[in-house]
């Protein structure tokens, strides 16, 4: 008799977008000609930059060539898409084997593959708040969860102790939802760590083009250590607009192994199995993010989001609210006014402002009492939503 996964009935229903999605659903029936300003989901505003764009289409007329005309990829990604983001890499000072780099659909696509990789046995330690697919993926697999609370107190960025034990470790930095992002210092203690105990890093560096303090590390390789226990997950969804078009990468050192098994061999193994590649189309426009031109393209508009970010935190410094993200991170993490709940805060902006955001409960049970906003909204919509906050709670 055929069994299904079992696991899955041990998921919790995710109210977190239903909610939102069912309260702003009627708020807008009771309201039909009413605009909300709407800076909880974190999807881009802007469109794709025209070097992507110009890309995009000679790609697709070199489909249309029999000379140029591409059929199945590369399995692990095309050879010069993975030595663009290699040399991406060797440009900051991380050295990279082009074939340390794998191309895939998207971070939240690989954050699920990747555990292919681990033990069902094998534990896993998820820094709360935590973005929910983190813990759902985990609960699909049957694996046992460690939940590790962080707070206002660390700045939402805690730091191993003798007591943290887990052989999966997920660090999101620049953190979502919070935006806190770990320090060098703070990264290597994770590090030292996972190497100390065996454990492997899960690095999800998704919005690691919005750290502009170069202080602050945006890849997890760039810490002594790194490259016998980490993997590095990255998206160009957020960093160049590929939210519609779907692109990542995944970075898995040569030198990763676990009990004579190396990992990046393994993964190889696993793509060549499991997936035909990424499109020829996007994987040229992906290239063209790694361009000179690209580059300076992806910054202006990174530009824009960043400076909806210091409109928003301008207003909550003039309001004395505590927050945390924002300078290097596209969300900004506030402690709720007044005592309120998450929940409650979402009601009274929507109802007296017509403001949409996200609760922080939504992301654990620590995040109660705080709330995200994202900064990928339009300027004009972000601007009246800070005047709308400065009014209402000022």
């Amino acid at each position: 008799m055929l069994k299904p996964n079992m696991f899955y009935g041990d998921l919790k229903e995710s109210y977190l977008f239903y909610n939102i999605a069912k309260k702003t659903g009627k708020y807008l029936e009771e309201h039909p000609d009413t605009h909300l300003y709407r800076m909880g989901i974190g999807d881009v505003s802007l469109p794709l930059c025209d070097a992507v764009i110009k890309a995009l289409h000679e790609a697709a007329d070199d489909q249309s060539v029999p000379e140029k005309f591409n059929g199945y990829m590369p399995e692990c990604g095309a050879g010069f898409l993975r030595s663009a983001i290699a040399e991406h890499y060797r440009g900051r000072g991380v050295q990279l084997a082009d074939d340390e780099v794998f191309v895939s659909s998207g971070a939240s696509d690989e954050l699920g593959d990747i555990l292919d990789l681990f033990d069902r046995e094998n534990s896993s330690l998820i820094i709360e708040p935590a973005y929910p697919a983190y813990v759902d993926a985990n609960v699909m697999g049957g694996r046992k969860i460690v939940h590790l609370a962080s707070g206002r107190d660390n700045g939402f960025l805690p730091t191993p102790d003798e007591n943290t034990k887990a052989d999966l470790i997920y660090i999101c930095s620049p953190n979502n939802p919070t935006g806190a992002v770990f320090s060098r210092e703070q990264l290597k203690a994770w590090v030292d760590h996972a190497n100390k105990n065996g454990s492997v890093i899960l690095f999800d560096a998704a919005y690691e083009a919005f750290i502009e303090d170069e202080s602050l590390p945006r890849s997890i390789f760039e810490i002594e250590g790194a490259r016998t226990c980490a993997i590095e997950i990255c998206s160009l969804s957020k960093t160049a607009g590929f939210t519609g078009t779907r692109l990542g990468y995944t970075v898995i050192p040569h030198d990763l192994e676990r009990s004579s098994m190396n990992f990046n061999k393994m993964w190889v193994r696993n793509r060549t199995t499991k997936t035909n590649g990424v499109s020829y189309v996007i994987q040229r426009a992906g290239a063209a993010v790694f361009t000179p031109e690209g580059q300076q393209q992806i910054k202006q508009n990174i530009a824009v989001y960043k400076k909806n970010a210091k409109v928003l935190m301008k207003v909550f410094d003039q309001l004395g609210i505590w927050y945390t993200g924002g300078k290097n991170a596209p969300y900004i993490w506030l402690e709720c006014p007044n005592g309120m709940g998450s929940w409650e805060f979402f009601d009274f902006l929507l109802n007296e402002a017509q403001i949409v955001g996200t609760p922080g409960e939504g992301f654990g049970k620590c995040g109660e009492g705080y709330f995200r906003f994202s900064t990928f909204g339009s300027p004009a919509d972000t601007e009246e939503a800070a005047a709308r906050l400065l009014k209402l709670l000022g």
